[in-house]
């Protein structure tokens, strides 16, 4: 086994191994010198040095997605829709990815930002990409050439797979919830994700990701198309203890989405991670009383949130979404805490949704550095709390240690800011299912 893996790699590792290690080459016997130099990668990697690309494919050695999460944490991606909307290149309200096609560059930017900070997937942008909610964002009425589903899931595609190639990442193709699901019914709905399918398993991408959906009955739907491939399932829902649109109990959900084959279920969006971990708990303690054996996943939104712990509509319902939610956003020793908590309730993919920018992931992915082996990419310019005892600031030094970062209590600044916003009371108009416009 170790041979053939070695032979499998010759050509590559000659490739990229920089030339005082090839004079070794010569001197050495092949086998021992690769173990050597894939060793020593790792090693240098952790210090910036060019032997970073051996670490790379070391990485890429872990396989797909379900060998990666057999063996230890993986990281997901963060915040694209929102993040985007906030830096200029999608419109909010509609919250389609058009950008992926009119503004590609800052797609593929912030992908390679999360990427340097340590996720080990791009998921592709294809947030709200169906027919269905283009049509109901007025997109296939304005330009139906170039902006409908086979066209932002294709160029979706490529730029993910484009950046994940850069280092030793994995391509999710992410479907979300089709508006029309209220409306019009199963076979159109499944339909729409058909549509999605259709292109992700052309781009050959490495795995598929439901996430978003308010129903677990939408949910399972999208669980049936993407198991049509041969590819891993995972699929996530917005929920919060409260359950689904429907009432349905978050333990129901996680037990529904794995016996409709998904290998990875749990939430992502809508609610803080305290929150969400609470969630996953309980899906997690209702598999296990049912012996049902699934990875657990969690990707929620990085804004506290303990006014909506129990509504179902989630962050949208907050006063302050989405211009004002800064106030709300969590802190890197948060994050890092989150990211413990989760690994040690035996979550192993954990990632990020809305408000969740590549430094909150970077939190992540340093602070599981030790169960994953290696730290982010982008550890040549973060040596993490030490660095403040480098300042020439005599009050920034003593800040340069964990434990004054875990305890912080941060201000606001603000001498008339809330505690906690007032949210309007539920009504049959605003349950945040995917229907069509609401006539104001």
């Amino acid at each position: 086994m170790l041979e053939v893996d070695f032979n499998r790699k010759y050509h590559a590792c000659w490739a990229i191994v920089p030339q005082p290690y090839v004079s070794l080459i010569c001197i050495h016997s092949f086998k021992l010198l690769i173990i050597v130099v894939l060793r020593r990668g790792l090693e240098v990697f952790d210090s910036g040095d060019t032997l970073g690309r051996v670490s790379t494919m070391a990485q890429t050695s872990r396989g797909g997605l379900l060998e990666r999460l057999a063996t230890g944490p993986v990281i997901g991606d963060g915040s694209f829709v929102v993040t985007l909307e906030r830096r200029g290149y999608v419109e909010a309200g509609p919250w389609t990815p058009e950008a992926v096609v009119q503004y590609p560059d800052a797609v593929r930017q912030l992908h390679r930002d999360f990427l340097r900070a340590g996720a080990d997937v791009m998921q592709t942008f294809t947030f709200y990409s169906s027919d269905d909610k283009l049509q109901f964002a007025g997109h296939l009425k304005e330009v139906k050439d170039s902006i409908n589903c086979r066209t932002l899931n294709e160029a979706a595609c490529d730029l993910a797979r484009g950046v994940a190639g850069e280092g030793a990442a994995l391509v999710a193709g992410g479907f979300s919830p089709v508006p029309g699901y209220a409306e019009k019914g199963r076979a159109y709905v499944i339909g729409e994700f058909h549509k999605q399918l259709d292109v992700f398993k052309g781009k050959r991408v490495d795995f598929l990701l439901g996430e978003f959906f308010g129903n677990v009955e939408e949910a399972e739907w999208s669980i049936e198309v993407m198991r049509q491939s041969d590819l891993p399932v995972a699929c996530t829902m917005r929920i919060g203890p409260a359950g689904d649109l429907d009432g349905v109990t978050p333990e129901e959900c996680a037990i529904r989405m794995a016996k409709a084959g998904a290998a990875v279920v749990g939430v992502n969006c809508f609610y803080d991670p305290f929150i969400a971990l609470d969630t996953v708990s309980r899906m997690k303690n209702a598999l296990d009383k049912a012996d049902i054996s699934v990875h657990l996943m969690i990707q929620p939104m990085a804004w506290h949130s303990p006014e909506i712990r129990n509504d179902q509509r989630g962050y949208s319902v907050l006063p302050e979404f989405p211009f004002a939610m800064e106030p709300r956003l969590l802190t890197r020793a948060e994050v890092a805490r989150f990211a413990r908590q989760a690994y040690h309730m035996g979550i192993r993919y954990i990632g990020g949704c809305c408000g969740f920018e590549p430094y909150h992931i970077r939190a992540i992915a340093e602070e599981l550095a030790e169960e994953r082996g290696f730290r982010p990419p982008g550890k040549d310019k973060h040596s993490g709390f030490e660095s403040l005892k480098k300042s020439v600031s005599e009050y920034q030094r003593p800040r340069g240690n964990r434990q004054y970062w875990e305890k912080l209590v941060p201000a606001s600044g603000r001498k008339d800011g809330k505690l906690l916003a007032d949210v309007p009371p539920k009504t049959e108009r605003n349950t945040m299912r995917e229907t069509g416009p609401v006539d104001e």
